[in-house]
């Protein structure tokens, strides 16, 4: 499963400084037993920095990784990242995830590409970013019915890297469409979404893609291994019919 799978994440933090104090801050609580984060600078970001983990499995993430007491601190240094404009939350998702050979790798590959197509709304939604913020930073490629012509497309006819799944690099995928979080259960719940995309596109074959719905994909969650998941997409109206109220994204 995608779980096992190690991932590199990167989130973007702005508004208080790119401060080599606030960065060994949120370094020596990321790295208390183990370097598990870095810091780098970010040429999109006007006063912030990015924070950037080494990669780890989804369950290293939710159950080792101190990214309460990261986001905490960021908040209360006077970082946000959802509610600046600039901040993205980007994922990392390695190719041999998919396949040990890269013809191995291509229609799992191309059944993201077409889930995210297909789900574009939805997905829009659960990104909480604005159609204009994607087509900067995470474009979409263009909807089409076999998902080997979207990755056909996306590899000689549209790319570059500020595309929703960014294929430029050459060990992992990158997706880009979240926008940054310091709210705990959203970084999780993104994690676990990427997680789940990647499943889906591992198992089911390309006519059992075409005819999932949002619905039957959101109900087929494991509420034990995505609780996370289920809560924002309530949050977010995305859940079967089930809404709740949901605390302010930071």
């Amino acid at each position: 499963a995608a779980s096992d799978v190690y991932k590199r994440q990167e989130l973007e933090i702005d508004g208080a400084g790119e401060s080599d104090r606030n960065a060994k801050r949120l370094l020596e609580i990321g790295n208390q037993s183990h370097e598990f984060i870095y810091i780098k600078h970010d040429g999109s970001l006007n006063e912030g920095m990015e924070i950037v983990t080494h990669p780890m499995t989804l369950e290293f993430h939710r159950n080792e990784m101190p990214w309460n007491a990261i986001m905490q601190e960021a908040a209360s240094m006077g970082y946000r990242s959802h509610s600046i404009g600039t901040c993205g939350l980007h994922l990392h998702v390695n190719r041999t995830t998919f396949g040990p050979t890269e013809a191995e790798q291509e229609p799992a590959i191309a059944r993201i590409l077409y889930f995210f197509e297909k789900h574009w709304e939805e997905l829009l939604k659960f990104s909480r970013r604005t159609e204009r913020q994607l087509k900067r930073w995470a474009a979409r490629y263009g909807y089409k019915d076999c998902p080997a012509e979207i990755l056909d497309h996306a590899k000689h006819g549209y790319g570059g890297r500020y595309t929703c799944v960014n294929l430029t690099n050459y060990d992992t995928i990158e997706f880009r469409m979240f926008r940054g979080t310091l709210k705990y259960n959203t970084l999780i719940a993104t994690l676990q979404m990427v997680d789940h995309i990647c499943d889906v596109a591992l198992f089911l074959s390309d006519e059992e893609l075409r005819e999932l719905s949002w619905t039957s994909f959101v109900g087929g969650l494991d509420i034990d291994k995505y609780p996370e998941l289920i809560t924002y997409l309530k949050e977010r109206r995305l859940y079967v019919n089930d809404a709740v109220e949901s605390e302010a994204e930071l």
